[in-house]
């Protein structure tokens, strides 16, 4: 008898052997960071912080100048793809315990930030008033005219949304529908595009179908959610197709002809020509495409760009590049950047509302801003990497 016959015969005739084990079948390992999410975010979060300024120059020259969609719509889709990338596999990992127990803290973190914002709006807000004797033309005015305390309690409460403060409450109300979607995109990933498709339609034709916002004109939230739920859906799939494709989504010629035909309709159609003082090449008559229900142009404008986007392998290489590493931080801290740009864009908004928007004053503004919102990622990154575990060996 063989060694290997020895191995697989029992040695007693009476003696059962144990029946082989199958392997243990690997959780999802933690998913690495796209570096595509993290820069074009980064670059969503520096564009709010110009666009959220009236009168500022360099407002001209971001995103929705360019075309249809602009840099909210970016940050819904990518919220929707980050919360796959991290929540999707770690409903697997961890259980669905602790991954409820994951986002349910998160969107308490987004919350407390949230409020933080408004208070501190509301008090800088006030005490400008006070010292200039000026009212706000802007944000909080809605909120200041119900009185500080009831303005911030409805606030707090998310029953006001002032401008300017509107785009965490969605993300708030997302991220706590996630892990419905999550479920429903394992089950079927078209039937949850259809279902959410539909929701989407619903709510632009009929515009009353929206959350009560008491700070604004038409009593409803100005990212109406069940309108711009379905970029957030699409950010989710997208994340599972990436994934599925190795990286990529498939590049086929003729979608990129159409996405780029289509992207060159909206820079006609939808550029800024008389603020460029330029010659008006818009091709049709019709009315800018709506926002706060992210009308068909607008959802077909991202699209597009996120095709190309996330087709080509050039522009995660250039994603990579060192050059853009602190845009790159800016991403991976998404919510600490949103808030500095929100109170650097409020000083801003203060200091054209006192002053006047001299040139002197803009590049003052917009170069400060910036460089805090920069700082600010740098230092928290440097804080990440000195706490991150040490690589054993």
């Amino acid at each position: 008898m063989t060694n290997i016959d020895a191995l697989e015969r029992p040695s007693d005739p009476g003696r059962l052997r144990p029946a082989p084990q199958s392997p243990p079948q690997d959780k999802p390992a933690k998913p690495v960071r796209d570096a595509r999410v993290d820069v074009l975010r980064g670059f969503a979060l520096l564009t709010i912080f110009v666009d959220h300024i009236p009168r500022n120059a360099p407002a001209l020259f971001t995103l929705h100048n360019f075309g249809f969609s602009d840099a909210a719509e970016i940050f819904v889709l990518l919220a929707g793809y980050s919360s796959m990338m991290a929540y999707g596999g770690l409903f697997q990992r961890a259980g669905i315990r602790r991954t409820l127990g994951r986002i349910g803290r998160r969107c308490l973190r987004i919350y407390l930030f949230q409020a933080g914002l408004l208070l501190a709006t509301l008090i800088i807000v006030r005490i400008w008033m006070d010292l200039t004797g000026l009212t706000p033309r802007f944000g909080v005015a809605p909120l200041i005219q119900m009185g500080l305390l009831p303005g911030l309690l409805r606030g707090l409460a998310l029953n006001a949304l002032p401008n300017y403060l509107d785009i965490l409450p969605l993300y708030i109300l997302l991220l706590a529908l996630f892990p419905l979607i999550y479920f429903g995109l394992r089950r079927g990933v078209w039937g949850v595009l259809a279902l959410s498709g539909t929701l989407w339609l619903a709510a632009n034709l009929d515009h009353q179908l929206n959350l009560p916002n008491a700070a604004a004109v038409d009593d409803g939230w100005y990212f109406n959610p069940f309108a711009w739920q379905f970029l957030f859906v699409i950010g989710a799939a997208l994340a599972l197709a990436i994934r599925s494709g190795g990286g990529l989504l498939p590049r086929r010629g003729w979608a990129v002809a159409t996405a780029g035909v289509y992207l060159a309709f909206a820079l006609f159609q939808g550029g800024s020509w008389a603020e460029w003082s330029l010659p008006n090449l818009r091709p049709l008559a019709i009315d800018v495409p709506d926002k706060s229900h992210v009308g068909p142009l607008r959802l077909l404008d991202i699209l597009a760009l996120t095709y190309l986007l996330f087709s080509a392998p050039a522009v995660g290489r250039f994603c990579r590049h060192p050059s853009l590493r602190l845009i790159d931080a800016c991403g991976r801290h998404s919510l600490e950047i949103f808030a500095a740009g929100c109170l650097a864009a409020l000083i801003g908004r203060i200091l054209y509302r006192t002053f006047d928007a001299t040139w002197a004053l803009q590049i003052a503004v917009n170069l400060g801003g910036i460089a805090v919102m920069l700082g600010l990622a740098n230092l928290l990154d440097a804080r990440l990497r000195r706490t991150a575990p040490k690589p054993a060996g």
